[in-house]
């Protein structure tokens, strides 16, 4: 596995209906940098995640801790979402800075920079390709019937009642998210693998002592269950409605790249609050477009790319947040029936 960073643009061939749709979104100055919002955006969230663990100190030993986990795990998905943007060379346009930052707001949260970079690289190059999108792998849930009928083990078992567990089983995708760092660890051709475990060990060590020493043992446990939860919840919901119940590829479909990033994403409707809680990803088909557009610019890009795709007649999916939720839990459903079928003609047999 290797270690490498997204381009800046991904490169149009000339003349084609990506190209011409690049032009209109570079003539519109949507690809310029925003220092300014970012300047602001960063301190923000690193005031309040400081801010948190201020609180936490200073409420010690009380049940209202447990209201600090919550306001944490949210702050959480807000590094997530900002270690996101600098990935993808929305904030600095040089390796150098990205990285070092990327790398800070990934110990913050105890991520993995580089297990998540070359992870992230891989699904925008090929968004929901069955075999190539790594987070379509059937690891614990089956995205679609092929994999139903392959499946073994816990996705055998989960596959059959999967769109009921999901919610619940988001839950555990904070843990989820520092169990997979450490063990991306052991893989060689990872780069900076030494970097990586020391801040990611660094992270789980100051976060456990800071909960044993100031809390007794049950209210650390208590705290340490609330805010990882509630952290695992809110990225799985900042993550789900983007692919999830969109068209999965194989490798006998050939689309270009702007059919393949725009068929497999899909767009939420809502305000500015919308986008400040899923952190500009409700304009997923803008991002994965254009992956190194800044996030404030990605609700004015919408316009442009909608009426594009209208143009060339290619599916443009918008919907609310409650729907691509719905549309989501219906996939899953659709994706464990041949489990479900097996079950029932085993029981009759």
């Amino acid at each position: 596995m290797t270690t490498h960073n997204p381009p800046r643009r991904p490169p149009p061939a000339s003349g084609s209906d990506f190209a011409r749709l690049s032009k209109k979104i570079a003539d519109a100055g949507l690809m310029n940098r925003r220092p300014g919002y970012y300047t602001v955006r960063s301190i923000t969230v690193a005031v309040a995640y400081a801010g948190g663990w201020a609180v936490f100190v200073l409420v010690g030993a009380g049940w209202w801790t447990l209201a600090v986990a919550a306001f944490l795990a949210v702050i959480f998905g807000q590094v997530a979402l900002l270690a996101h943007d600098v990935a993808h060379r929305q904030v600095f346009r040089r390796r150098r800075p990205s990285e070092t930052s990327g790398r800070i707001a990934g110990a913050a949260i105890g991520m993995g920079y580089g297990w998540w970079q070359d992870k992230h690289t891989r699904h925008h190059a090929n968004p929901n390709h069955e075999g190539l999108d790594p987070d379509i792998t059937p690891d614990l849930l089956v995205w679609s019937q092929d994999q139903a009928l392959a499946a073994t083990g816990l996705p055998r078992l989960i596959g059959r009642w999967q769109a009921f567990l999901f919610f619940p089983l988001l839950l555990l995708e904070g843990v989820n998210l520092h169990v997979s760092s450490a063990r991306a660890l052991g893989n060689r051709a990872l780069r900076n693998r030494p970097l990586d475990g020391m801040l990611l060990y660094g992270h789980i060590a100051a976060y456990l002592t800071a909960l044993f020493l100031i809390l007794p043992a049950g209210m650390a446990m208590a705290f340490l269950a609330v805010h990882q939860c509630l952290f695992g919840l809110y990225l799985g919901c900042l993550f789900a409605p983007n692919h999830k119940g969109m068209p999965i590829l194989t490798d006998d479909d050939r689309p270009d790249f702007l059919r393949r990033q725009v068929l497999t994403s899909r767009n939420v409707r809502g305000s500015w609050f919308t986008d400040l809680a899923l952190g500009g990803l409700n304009h997923q088909i803008e991002h994965h477009l254009f992956p190194s557009m800044p996030s404030p610019h990605l609700r004015k890009a919408r316009p442009i790319v909608r009426r594009y795709c209208q143009d060339l007649g290619v599916d443009y999916l918008e919907t609310g947040l409650i729907t691509s939720y719905r549309q989501a839990l219906a996939s899953l459903h659709r994706a464990g029936a041949p489990l479900r079928r097996a079950r029932v003609s085993t029981a009759r047999a």
